[in-house]
């Protein structure tokens, strides 16, 4: 399942539009970023520390062994996803806390020494392919427990800024390189908080990326806003732009951009929660069902994909009452 056979969206780019014969400054073709555009409706995945820390942004100091699901079934989420309508899903392999949900030779923070040794990379993809769903994978660069002298946003003082050294950014570069070396072709890469990154070693991250897996589609995340403004310091070079917990402007996505003098085509991907929180908490109920139909068709309508948050729990499944939710969801919403 290529990007490139997908169907491109009715009426996909008909805000800042251009001549059908403009192709756009962007490093990705139209009929690849439509055909991602096409997909529509994805499944964002956070599982991880967090889930058993009980805590989004924890310190990085627990114990690898703290992460032991004792029923994990990968399978289990990307049949749901598929059964909910989606088309694509996108895994966090590395979130705040450091921890790998792959065996990273770069780090011992990793499931290879913990409770449950699974690769949750592997079986992630495999599940993907074996479902028909695109798989992506999410990388954070705000880590509190490999520092190398970093200064996260969960340590920095008031006025501060975070940011992140060289040697910092050599780990990045060596575990991003073997999450898109080591598990075949990877739709979607999204890094998380690039502004610690700085514009340098972003541009050189992002570069790496588009080397190693050409066909990728790269998100900087450009946070919570709706986007009607774009952060060029903070978030530049990507190939979309993220919209986190909010909606495009109601007259809908502006997908033409211009950026350092060149028009570039940005799709829009709205990343939300099924609940309130993005890491399952035992606490936490997916909303109403009605709200939850409603940002599902407002992002069809603005023109941009839904990358939906749903955490698996502590026993490594995702919940009867979150699948329920979903599977009404795609009824409610015409997925």
């Amino acid at each position: 399942m290529e990007l490139t056979r997908r169907s491109v969206l009715a009426g996909a780019g008909a805000l800042g539009a251009a001549s059908a014969q403009e192709a756009g400054a962007q490093r990705l073709s139209l009929a690849k970023l439509q055909g991602w555009e096409a997909l529509g409706y994805g499944m964002f995945i956070h599982f991880g520390m967090s889930t058993f820390v009980g805590r989004e942004l924890p310190d990085g100091r627990s114990p690898a062994s703290l992460y032991q699901p004792d029923r994990l079934d990968v399978d289990q989420w990307i049949q749901v996803a598929r059964d909910a309508g989606m088309k694509y899903a996108v895994l966090t392999a590395k979130h705040v806390a450091g921890h790998c949900l792959w065996p990273s030779r770069h780090t011992d923070y990793t499931v290879a020494k913990s409770g449950h040794t699974a690769d949750v990379v592997e079986a992630f993809v495999k599940a993907c392919r074996r479902r028909g769903l695109l798989p992506g994978l999410y990388y954070c660069s705000w880590d509190n427990h490999h520092l190398f002298g970093s200064l996260t946003p969960s340590f920095r003082q008031k006025g501060e800024r975070a940011y992140t050294t060289s040697l910092y950014q050599s780990f990045q570069t060596a575990q991003v390189t073997e999450l898109l070396t080591e598990y075949g072709p990877i739709a979607e890469m999204w890094i998380d908080i690039p502004e610690v990154l700085g514009r340098g070693y972003r541009t050189f991250l992002y570069q790496h990326i588009a080397r190693l897996q050409p066909d990728c589609v790269i998100m900087m995340n450009s946070g919570i806003s709706d986007q009607a403004t774009y952060n060029v310091e903070r978030n530049w070079p990507s190939d979309l732009i993220a919209i986190e917990r909010r909606l495009p402007p109601p007259t809908g996505h502006v997908k033409w951009r211009e950026i350092e003098g060149k028009r570039r085509y940005l799709p829009g991907e709205v990343c939300d929660t099924l609940g309130k929180e993005w890491f399952w908490t035992e606490a936490d109920r997916p909303r109403p069902d009605q709200e939850l139909a409603g940002i599902c068709r407002e992002s069809r309508r603005r023109g941009v994909n839904l990358l939906l948050d749903v955490g698996p729990d502590r026993r490594g499944l995702i919940t009867g009452e979150c699948r329920d939710t979903l599977f009404r969801l795609r009824q409610n919403a015409g997925l």
